[in-house]
């Protein structure tokens, strides 16, 4: 009982981790703060020196002149193709992560190389060949011309080969001698199992898919297809000195970021434990 008592007391090593802790947040949470509250200040306010640190007079004129322009319409093409993109990089990374776990075929080892290969390839060196492709198909300057190059991400594959090797094998065979083909074995045995690796990928990919700025400047020109991050761009290019309108589309792009992470949160922390307990 007393050596509870005294793992729980405090100590001055303790003390000065969450004084540390403390502060690295608020470092890392005040871009934030200021973006958000610069947001709702007038242009007297957010251009004042010193800064103002809090609007006292809050106004939503920025968002009133922000969605003058077409700022839901941006905010929707890039909610749709990360989601889009999320989704469908989660299912064929968990497919093909199974596969490249679990089965025994000719040239496995030989694509998991390339797989591993393609991770050190930098996007801007198949940028070229992508342009080409999403014009021969005729999906440049169309979101799906942003999506498709994010389904089969190298990444997303390996991370779920490395959770379908920890699920046991006499799972998968009792599934087989149980009748199940392997639509239903990689729905009801497989699936289950690596959630968490789902949840952690479906974050990754989500991000990844929002901040890839780079590939949605290429691909994306019409304005009624633009992104956020294009939109936001845009409007800086065209009134670079308007602060509290470019701060009310970066809070604004920031939302669904903080929601999706929130959202699947608790599958994240398992992931990354469980990927961090078997490497």
């Amino acid at each position: 009982m007393e050596s509870s008592v005294k793992s729980k007391a405090l100590t001055p090593g303790k003390v000065l981790t969450n004084v540390v802790l403390v502060l690295l947040a608020v470092f890392f949470i005040f871009p934030l703060y200021w973006i958000v509250t610069g947001s709702f200040k007038d242009r007297i306010a957010v251009n004042a020196s010193p800064p103002v640190w809090f609007p006292t007079e809050p106004t939503l004129d920025n968002y009133i002149r922000l969605f003058d322009n077409p700022a839901l319409r941006w905010l929707g093409n890039t909610v749709f193709m990360a989601v889009v993109a999320m989704a469908l990089t989660c299912i064929t990374a968990a497919m093909a992560g199974y596969v490249l776990a679990k089965k025994r075929f000719p040239g496995r080892k030989l694509i998991f190389s390339i797989m591993i290969c393609a991770m050190a390839l930098p996007k801007q060196v198949i940028l070229i060949p992508l342009l080409k492709e999403m014009s021969f198909l005729g999906l440049h300057d169309s979101l799906w011309a942003v999506i498709f190059p994010t389904v089969g991400w190298p990444f997303g594959i390996f991370l779920m080969k490395q959770f379908s090797e920890t699920i046991p094998g006499e799972m998968i065979e009792a599934a087989r001698i149980d009748g199940a083909g392997e639509v239903r074995t990689f729905t009801d045995v497989v699936l289950p199992m690596v959630t968490p690796g789902i949840g952690a990928l479906a974050i990754f990919t989500f991000i990844n898919s929002w901040n890839d700025y780079f590939l949605q400047l290429i691909m994306l020109n019409s304005s009624n297809n633009l992104t956020i991050s294009l939109g936001i761009a845009k409007i800086q290019a065209e009134m670079s000195n308007d602060f509290g309108l470019i701060m009310a589309g970066a809070a604004l792009a920031a939302i669904p970021i903080i929601a999706v992470f929130l959202a699947f949160q608790k599958y994240f922390t398992q992931g990354i434990a469980m990927g961090a307990v078997k490497g």
